[in-house]
Formats: C-alpha cells, structure tokens, sequence
C-alpha cells in the first residue's frame, strides 16, 4: 500500500512515516503543506493520503480542501484526515462527495497504535472511519424533532458502533449480543432513518451521516 502523508508537525510527521514504514507499508512521500501534497498525489498516485485538516499558510481547512481536491484528481483514493479536536463541519465537507474509502480521526488515537492501524486499513479496503469522539459529541446534541430520535438507547450503541467502521460481529461482541440481534437493530435503524433497500455499505455511511449534516446545520 502506497501511502502520502501529509502534516505540518514535523515530529508527529516523521513519527507517522517510521510506524507505518515499520509495519512494512510503503510511505512514498510525507510533506508540510497543502500545495505539496497535491504534487506528491499527482507524482506518485498512493493507495491512502493521510492529511492533517489545518496546515499552512492559514492553519484553517487546508487539508480538507486538499483532500477533496485530491479525490476529485484521483478518484477512489483512500484519505484519513487527522484533527486536533472535533470539528463536525469539517467532517461533514469531507464526506460530502460520498462516504467509502474516508476516514476522521482526531490525532489522538494515532497513539493507539493498532486501533489506528486497524482504521487505515479499513479505510484502504473501501470502509469508513469516524472518530468515536465525534460521534459521541454528536449523539448529546441531536435535536429532538428529527429522524435520529426515532432511534432506541441501544440502536444508538449500534449505530456509534458503525461509525466507527465495526463490522456486525465485532458490533455483537462489543454490546455482548447475538449477530442477529445486531442485523435487526441495523435494518431498524435503515428503516427509521428513511434510508432505502440499496447497497448496504453505503446506508452504513448514510446513517452516520445524518449525524454530521445535523451537527453542521444545528451550528451553522
């Protein structure tokens, strides 16, 4: 996997470089600044970008509007964007254009090192990563009046689960339940969001979405 890393931190940067060149993975490029990260998308076409959300000049949304820039240049490249906080807007304009192969995640959790490892893989393979953070400071400020509180105590647990990219199994061990219960709280879910019958990836996404554009118009 050809990975492009880009952050302005120069020790958080090179530490990204040595883990992932330590777990055999092909680090093709790590650079400082939007402009450069582009330039290294177009030269060495990667698998994955990794992308900090602000970096120079302005320190504001750089990354994430490289990160669009990039997918709409290489489409179908696999991004994880890394934010020193939450930052729901942010989120929400990345996954604008579509949910696979995208991934937020607050820094953070680049010390945890196999749960980062196991986000960027996920992410590589067509799924999706939001930062449980993120999803939890949004399930406290849904408003009352909209489809997200048609949802059950539990069909919440199970939809912060898919937020973060946990298959139906690995949903059943977390809240110690059967993988079918999981699969009819999911269908459930889909039902109450008013999300159609079509890929079920793709209603995965669309349902932890519905979280961000909320929190993006409820702040606005």
């Amino acid at each position: 996997m050809r990975i492009v890393i880009a952050e302005d931190d120069l020790l958080l940067r090179e530490g990204l470089a040595l883990l992932l060149r330590a777990e055999s993975l092909d680090v093709v490029a790590t650079v400082a600044n939007a402009e450069d990260f582009l330039v290294a998308v177009d030269e060495y076409t990667p698998d994955l970008a990794i992308v900090d959300v602000r970096m120079p000049p302005t320190h504001t949304d750089e990354g994430i509007v490289a990160a669009v820039e990039a997918r709409r240049r290489q489409p179908g490249l696999a991004v994880v964007v890394l934010s020193a906080y939450v930052e729901q807007a942010f989120a929400t304009e990345l996954f604008t254009d579509g949910g696979s192969r995208l991934g937020y995640l607050l820094k953070e959790r680049v010390g945890r090192v196999e749960e980062f490892l196991d986000a960027l893989h996920r992410v590589a393979g067509g799924g999706t990563a939001i930062d449980p953070e993120v999803v939890a400071q949004l399930m406290v400020r849904t408003r009352p009046d909209n489809r997200l509180a048609r949802l059950s105590a539990r069909e919440r647990d199970v939809l912060a689960l898919m937020a973060e990219g946990l298959g139906n199994s690995a949903i059943a061990e977390r809240l110690v339940v059967t993988e079918g219960a999981v699969h009819k709280h999911i269908r459930s879910i889909f039902a109450k969001l008013d999300l159609a019958p079509t890929d079920r990836a793709d209603r995965r996404v669309t349902a932890v979405l519905h979280y961000l554009k909320d929190e993006s118009r409820r702040s606005a």
